[in-house]
């Protein structure tokens, strides 16, 4: 019996992160409606902000809001912080599983900086530590008290970060790395304020003290910076998928726009929840779903000047094109790999003949040819002149060899 462990261990790790993100972004996207729907009632206790009603499994609840706390300590206290952990642990350690162990392969691209597998390691923790370290030093000055303003620098933040990390890394690797950031933003959040903060209130509260209002409000702050980011983190850890994102020249530009979109989208449901939508509301979605359709048509739009696009030109051999094929994409995509880091084609993809080249033809064009994703970390040194003959071939209609 063989067992393939490091498979089976991805697969256990990626899991558990799925399964322990979807119970912490469904319980900020739930808190976040509740906060939202809360209404005035004068009845309610002094200390009660506001209360909410709702129906869910044919039952009612009803739920009430203290801003600091209510008189006594109840004797159940739910706490959601275990969701938001176990994510950060299982995406950090399939970080370290896929891009770590095989950092060669996936973290480094030689085109883009020429590091060894422990430096590119060393950088991509520096740089995710230091990117959460900034960002809560920005909420914690004086800037943070300007909502619009903090958001901006947010913005900023982690679109440079996504920019540095392009410069650095493979473009998957790059994507991923944009979204492990945001998420260790939002897990330091809940760890290092959220949490302290409700226990601070909780302590105060237990000694008969009147918790600092404060706490409550730097809680809120970062939980709402929370919410808005869980969009655009979601879409970047499924990125690997689509190489037209992390495989563009500017890459950190279209991940400025799915961040736009992603916060366009959060807010236009915060405001339904909240009963706040007007006419310039209405138009957030609208509004995400044009920025969408604009970046669709930038992304794939290319010059018809020549190039790897070109259905022009001299036609490119089919022989031609099989060999650099066979040359740099084979070691992995072959019935039987040589490339050590595989013992079988990676996703079932095999070039093995021209006819299976000609039917993944379009697949070669999104990976190798409109992106630099494959070959991966290039390690068989496909160059740009080969990349534009397949590019061209495809476009010629990717003939088949003659008989």
């Amino acid at each position: 019996m063989e067992v393939n462990l490091p498979e089976w261990l991805n697969l256990a790790i990626r899991w558990l992160h799925i399964t322990a993100g979807i119970a912490w972004i469904g319980s900020s996207f739930y808190f976040m409606f509740t906060d939202a729907s809360l209404r005035p009632n004068k009845a309610l206790d002094k200390k009660a902000h506001g209360e909410t009603w709702q129906v869910h499994g044919g039952g009612f609840y009803h739920i009430v809001k203290y801003l600091v706390a209510p008189d006594r300590m109840p004797d159940e206290l739910h706490w959601f912080k275990f969701e938001a952990y176990f994510t950060w642990i299982s995406g950090f350690s399939l970080l370290a599983v896929i891009y770590y162990l095989g950092a060669d392969a996936f973290l480094i691209d030689p085109d883009v900086m020429d590091l060894t597998a422990p430096q590119a390691i060393f950088v991509s923790i520096i740089m995710l530590a230091g990117g959460w370290i900034l960002y809560d030093f920005i909420c914690k000055s004086p800037l943070g008290e300007n909502t619009g303003l903090l958001a901006l620098l947010v913005f900023l933040l982690t679109v440079g970060a996504a920019w540095a990390f392009s410069e650095v890394f493979s473009g998957r690797a790059a994507y991923l790395h944009a979204g492990a950031l945001i998420g260790s933003i939002m897990v330091g959040n809940v760890f290092f304020v959220i949490i302290p903060n409700q226990k601070k209130v909780v302590a105060a509260l237990t000694a008969g003290e009147t918790p600092d209002p404060k706490l409550g409000k730097q809680a809120k702050q970062r939980s709402t910076h929370n919410n808005y980011l869980t969009l655009p983190v979601l879409l970047m850890m499924v990125s690997n998928h689509y190489p037209m994102t992390y495989g563009h020249k500017y890459s950190w530009a279209i991940f400025a726009v799915i961040l736009v979109v992603g916060g366009l989208i959060r807010h236009y449901y915060n405001c339904k929840n909240a009963g706040n939508i007007g006419r310039f509301h209405n138009l957030l979605y609208p509004t995400a779903a044009a920025l969408m359709i604009a970046l669709m048509v930038g992304v794939s739009y290319k010059p018809q000047s020549g190039g790897a696009n070109a259905s022009n030109g001299e036609a490119v051999s089919p022989k031609v094109a099989f060999g650099i094929v066979r040359e740099r994409c084979s070691g992995c995509h072959s019935s039987l790999p040589t490339d050590e880091d595989w013992d079988t084609a990676p996703a079932g993809v095999m070039f093995d003949s021209f006819d299976q080249v000609v039917q993944l033809s379009t697949k070669i064009q999104q990976q190798a040819v409109a992106s630099n994703n494959m070959p991966l970390g290039n390690k068989t040194g496909m160059t740009k002149e080969e990349r534009e003959l397949l590019g061209q071939w495809i476009a010629q209609g990717a003939k088949a060899l003659e008989q």
